[in-house]
């Protein structure tokens, strides 16, 4: 076996770190990984050629699996002993027509930029769209992040019932970008849920490490078609990304809370978790007021002026886990096809979890809701079906402190076996979108609860006899699959009174707000309900280069002082709240404060 002298540069793959600070720069669109070559990026067409070699190497490992991520991340460089057997002298030659024809055949391939994989086995050439990285080195955009006014535009909404002012087909996705086994940039691949009987779930997963610390991130999509669950699953997956941590924007303050005052968010206002955490955790450091942590820039709505927020209550996995002295969650985080959009969605989701987190601890009754007095044909068929799988879908009316309408759903096994309850939650200024939101949760879960119950039903039988054994996000949801579990939600689903009409539950009695024609009207109307409380909303723009691309926007929106959502027991902050223990009486469903022994002892729920 010979090698020839090399006719172009190659860049092997797998033999150091390429997401390193000082990860060498690559210069060349010829990049090697076992028995493939890499040729690209190359731009498509209208494509600004914001992307690199360096990029591309950044791509390929971010989209490897655990083992070898781990070994070049955490263990050190590696030494080739040799060149290359697959770069024989008839496989350049392969390569060099690959690389002398990819820049033509890229500009006519659509609007994403092309790598080209060659097999160098046997030759075969596929293209992969490809998706610059934001944070690359030699090529990204990285800016400081500075005090900025959102601009909440004007966003007309197609119908007054209509929250999104772009049909998904606009955004022009090529999902194979996000997700191929070359370079995607939200993993490998998405895999769809081809058993489930209600929607056509589509899932996919990527990692970012913090520290020692390889985060796997779920998403999702939950519709009617493979195709549209594909794109909802792209846009949630972008989403995440852009709150996990800042991207394309550098932090610029790292100060204690004494010395900014009343220009930052005080974290002790949304909650700080109880002594017995952090002394089973002593790894973790408490928030300390005199401590200087990193803060990000937001705006307060209410108050129409620049606010800090600390960067690991607006970014969720921001920073080493030891100074996550509270590990936020994607609640708050949306996106929208403008800034308005993305901060309405955003404190919906805070809206709802803030009222069903209340009702759920408070063990208060909802008034119940019938399902089949909807007007959109779509919700009714959906009960319909939920109905002939065994499962009885039921609606409670949730609204609180506001007028916005909040919908709980719980999907009841009707034999009570396993996938027993399940539980969603929408909100929104009209109420058949909330029911529709939370139909489409609890839709999608309860026909595949049985089976994901029963595949770790040993483990879950342990949480239901000790809470504290409970540390994950699916645990929470997963263990009210067990038959046992449903007396905790008895409070809510037994004895109450008779469920009333769509119509009547937001009628004369207490109506649903109007709706507009445009959405910075509606959430204008929100921001007033919520300060009209005493709360101030504030939008962190988590936006990314990726995302700026597609004329998308994601937020992460907080509302100190509104019930924070946590997953695993010891993390709970919602059972210690003050509002929890406040909110009936301040909304007049009560003439008093709850006392302690009247909080539910059990877990949320909420998946």
């Amino acid at each position: 076996m010979t090698t020839v002298a090399p006719r172009f540069e190659a860049h092997r793959l797998g033999l150091h770190d390429e997401l390193a600070a000082d990860a060498q720069d690559v210069a060349t669109r010829v990049l090697v990984a076992g028995s493939h070559g890499l040729v690209g990026p190359f731009p498509g067409a209208g494509d600004s050629g914001a992307s690199c070699g360096t990029c591309l190497a950044r791509r390929w490992q971010a989209a490897r699996d655990k083992s070898l991520r781990d070994a070049l991340e955490l263990g050190g460089p590696s030494v080739a002993v040799a060149e290359s057997p697959f770069l024989l002298a008839f496989q350049r030659d392969a390569v060099e027509a690959v690389l002398a024809a990819a820049e033509q055949a890229a500009a006519g391939a659509g609007p994403y930029a092309s790598v080209y994989r060659v097999d160098l086995e046997s030759l075969e050439v596929r293209r992969v769209p490809f998706v610059p990285d934001a944070e690359c080195p030699r090529c990204g955009t990285a800016r400081d992040d500075v005090p900025l006014r959102p601009e909440l535009t004007l966003a007309p909404k197609p119908a007054p019932t209509v929250f999104r002012s772009r049909p998904l087909d606009d955004y022009g996705l090529e999902t194979d970008a996000y997700a191929n086994p070359v370079s995607g940039a939200l993993g490998t691949s998405m895999w769809f849920e081809m058993t489930s009987r209600s929607t056509a779930p589509a899932y996919g997963t990527f990692g970012l490490r913090a520290g020692e610390y390889l985060r796997e991130t779920l998403y999702g999509g939950h519709a009617d078609s493979v195709r549209v669950s594909t794109q909802v699953a792209v846009l949630e997956g972008l989403e995440r990304a852009a709150g996990l941590r800042p991207r394309g924007r550098r932090t610029t303050v790292h100060a204690s809370l004494a010395e900014l005052g009343d220009v930052a968010v005080d974290p002790r206002v949304g909650g700080l978790y109880r002594d017995e955490f952090y002394e089973k955790n002593p790894h973790i450091r408490r928030f300390d007021p005199q401590r200087p942590i990193p803060w990000v820039w937001g705006w307060s709505l209410r108050d129409d002026r620049a606010v800090l927020v600390p960067e690991n209550l607006a970014y969720y996995h921001a920073g080493p886990v030891t100074e996550r002295f509270v590990q936020e969650t994607s609640n708050g985080c949306a996106s929208g096809s403008s800034l308005t959009e993305a901060t309405y969605h955003g404190l919906m989701e805070l809206v709802e979890r803030d009222a069903f987190l209340v009702a759920w601890f408070a063990r208060r009754s909802l008034p119940e809701i019938d399902p089949r007095t909807s007007a959109l044909a779509s919700t009714r068929c959906m009960v319909d079906r939920l109905d002939m799988y065994g499962y009885e879908a039921r609606f409670f009316d949730a609204r609180l402190s506001f007028d916005i309408p909040v919908v709980v759903g719980v999907a009841v096994r009707r034999d009570g076996g396993l996938g027993t309850l399940a539980f969603g939650a929408g909100a929104g200024l009209d109420p058949e979108a909330a029911i529709a939101a939370a139909l489409c949760e609890i839709g999608t879960d309860c026909l595949m609860a049985p089976m994901r119950v029963g595949w770790d039903r040993e483990r879950y039988e342990a949480m239901a006899a000790d809470f504290t054994a409970m540390y994950g996000l699916h645990d929470h949801p997963h263990v009210y699959g067990l038959p046992q579990m449903r007396g905790h939600a008895a409070f809510l689903l037994d004895g109450g009174d008779e469920p009333r009409s769509v119509a009547e539950t937001f009628g004369a009695d207490r109506p649903a707000p109007p709706l507009a024609d445009d959405l910075r009207t509606d959430l204008a109307h929100c921001v007033e309900q919520v300060a009209a409380r005493g709360f101030d909303v504030v939008v962190v723009d988590q936006t990314t280069p990726e995302q700026e691309a597609l004329g998308l926007h994601t937020v992460s929106v907080t509302v100190p002082g509104l019930v924070p959502i946590d997953f695993g027991w010891l993390r709970q902050r919602a059972p210690h709240s003050s509002r929890v223990r406040t909110a009936l009486r301040e909304a007049g469903l009560m003439d008093r404060d709850l006392r302690d022994d009247e909080i539910n002892p059990a877990p949320h729920p909420f998946p």
